[in-house]
């Protein structure tokens, strides 16, 4: 077996990734991670039942179908395909949620830990979010402060700065005008669905726009939310509490942050050909794909067959993308690029140290907050396969034109950098030894089955 990881978290403690000769395939990727948190999140508060076709099966969207559960609601699994899950959730509706009797584990989830936060933030009840040892280096003063101006009670550790968090809820909260000091989709949606339970229009202004599967999801099950014309100062969004949020079926796309390690694998092998089927790629999320075709990446896009939200014009746009081998050259991200592609700047910097000229990333301070410090795990990885990276604080350059080799490579944990260095053994001379490779499971359960099957 070439890459020794199976699927689930009893994976080896390193997974061997050897150069494939050519990469062909048909894949199917997991359900987008962002949206099956926030489907399961709004099901608990919309009374009656939602059903939650294609949902990501990683273990981070497991953690918050466990604190819906937590709170009294029913979750059932209706079918699960080893990397999809679909759900039907009964809810009594936000009236009807329950206190938790213990610690809300939110396990490896930033995600789950900020959003729930949120939601606990507007609810009259006390509860107390944690998770594993990389979840509580990760920074919530960002979400506590926004939140307290609200009326709720929040308290951490190391003077509010990190998990775990305390929530001691209240409702109504009063209404705010927030302006996010980091752009962040996670911050954003906390205070939204903070909003939902407060008295008046809560405003919320960011310097860059960020994902918006949050609004167009509210919007979708019945909730006034606007997005307000800009005047210069970066993009505001406007809730008015009081809404309730409706029942609705939701239908998944593919996860585009896991369709990016095959669109990288693609472009830089010099003999491939993939297509990645019914990929989410919302305005607000496809930053990079973009980013790759501004590299040269011959990229094809064909429309989807659905969208996410079943009987809504709300929905997540989806489409068919085929990536084949191509002649990538160095672009500059500046940035607002770096906050429309977060979680694919690990697989862009392998792209760009095989790319002609030298990549330049700049303001990617938000990467050292993530599952681990990213800018610090991937330039040690790609240095170790052979490839130039120099990094001044916050920002990066790459110089491409690299031939790796093949190396020993460390995750930390980090289920972008397991996968990154995954992928670089595809093109790499000799044997690529990534690291604590289970954290690919985090979100991409299947990720080496996958990987073995498109070198075939």
């Amino acid at each position: 077996m070439t890459a020794a990881a199976p699927p689930g978290l009893e994976t080896p403690e390193v997974a061997i990734v050897r150069p494939a000769a050519r990469l062909r395939g048909d894949l199917r990727l997991p359900g987008d991670k962002s949206i099956s948190h926030r489907a399961l999140l709004l099901a608990a508060l919309a009374a009656g039942d939602s059903r939650i076709t294609g949902a990501g099966d990683g273990a981070d969207i497991r953690s918050t179908a466990g604190i819906v559960r937590a709170l009294g609601v029913t979750v059932e699994q209706a079918a699960d395909d080893g990397r999809t899950v679909d759900y039907l959730v009964r809810s009594p509706g936000v009236d009807g949620l329950r206190e938790p009797e213990w610690i809300l584990d939110c396990g490896n989830s930033g995600t789950s830990l900020r959003l729930w936060a949120g939601l606990l933030a507007a609810l009259p009840m006390t509860a107390i979010l944690d998770g594993d040892a990389s979840l509580r280096g990760r920074p919530v003063a960002r979400i506590i402060e926004p939140l307290r101006l609200m009326g709720a009670v929040l308290h951490a550790r190391r003077q509010d700065s990190l998990p775990p968090v305390t929530v001691v809820g209240r409702r109504p909260l009063r209404s705010a005008h927030v302006r996010t000091p980091v752009p962040s989709a996670q911050v954003k949606s906390a205070i939204l669905l903070a909003a939902l339970g407060a008295e008046g229009e809560t405003t919320i202004t960011e310097s860059v726009a960020t994902r918006d599967h949050t609004e167009r999801m509210l919007r979708a099950r019945g909730v006034a939310v606007r997005t307000l014309p800009e005047r210069g100062d970066g993009v505001t969004i406007a809730l008015t509490g009081g809404g309730r949020v409706q029942a609705l079926d939701e239908r998944v796309p593919g996860d585009v942050s896991a369709a990016a390690f095959w669109l990288v694998a693609g472009a830089i092998h010099p003999d491939a050909e993939l297509t990645l089927r019914g990929v989410g790629v919302n305005p607000t999320r496809r930053a990079a794909i973009d980013l790759l075709r501004r590299m040269g990446a011959e990229i094809e896009e064909a429309p989807g067959d659905s969208t996410a939200a079943v009987g809504s014009d709300a929905g997540e746009p989806t489409a068919d993308l085929t990536v084949r081998s191509s002649a990538l050259r160095a672009i500059d991200l500046d940035p607002s690029d770096v906050a429309a592609a977060i979680d694919e700047v690990p697989v862009l910097c392998l792209a760009a140290a095989l790319a002609e000229g030298t990549t330049r990333i700049r303001g990617a301070g938000e990467l050292r907050h993530k599952e681990s410090d990213r800018i610090a795990g991937v330039s040690a990885g790609l240095t170790a396969l052979g490839a130039r990276v120099e990094v001044d604080g916050d920002d990066l350059a790459i110089h491409g034109g690299a031939r790796l080799r093949g190396a020993a490579t460390d995750s930390l944990d980090d289920h972008r950098l397991a996968m990154t260095f995954a992928v670089a053994g595809l093109v790499a001379d000799g044997e690529t030894a990534v690291g604590r490779p289970a954290s690919a499971s985090i979100s991409y359960p299947g990720f080496f089955a996958d990987l073995e099957r498109i070198r075939a």
